[in-house]
């Protein structure tokens, strides 16, 4: 089943999509971090809305794997 947007704007679509893209660099050797945050009330969405950041640059890792690694 497929996330739609209203899914990854709400606090648990936000969860499974940042389980998902660290998955994702894991995988691939590569340790990146991401957080949640709650922005609130969103008038155009009419909705709460949280957000999902990373230490990511440009959508690319910026660690390696410390166990890939050493």
């Amino acid at each position: 089943m497929g996330l739609s947007m209203v899914d990854m704007c709400d606090r648990d679509g936000a969860s499974r999509l940042a389980a998902k893209i660290e998955e994702f660099w894991r995988k691939r050797g590569f340790d990146v971090s991401i957080e949640m945050k709650d922005e609130g009330f969103v008038s155009t969405m009419r909705s709460a809305r949280t957000d999902v950041r990373s230490d990511m640059i440009n959508g690319m890792p910026i660690r390696l794997n410390q166990a890939e690694a050493g």
